[in-house]
């Protein structure tokens, strides 16, 4: 059987999200399309992120997400090849999100 072609990705989605109003728009739109389960990943990858932008150590990372081992590594390599899209670095960076938090 012959590997199934890479189905076209639909931007019909990102435009939606462009459109979102306000945080609280945005909070409800994510509740009605993904599973709590598939927030939280989503969350926490992000986090993840956020914290090896940081400077974070994985095992600081890990104590302050709950993330693994292997989710740790899969998102800084991500990051170090510029992921797929090649932005998540500069979103996080623009929004101030790579300073240290206060202690």
């Amino acid at each position: 059987m012959a590997k199934a072609e890479k189905r076209e990705r639909s931007m019909a989605l990102y435009e939606t999200i462009l459109k979102l109003k306000d945080l609280e728009e945005c909070c409800r739109f994510f509740d009605d399309l993904c599973t709590p389960t598939e927030l939280r990943s989503l969350e926490q990858r992000f986090d993840v992120a956020v914290y090896l932008q940081q400077g974070l150590v994985y095992l600081d990372i890990l104590e302050k997400t709950g993330a693994s081992s292997a989710t740790i590594s899969r998102v800084r390599r991500s990051m170090l090849d510029n992921g797929a899209g090649g932005v998540m670095q500069q979103v996080i960076a623009r929004e101030g999100l790579h300073e240290k938090e206060e202690a």
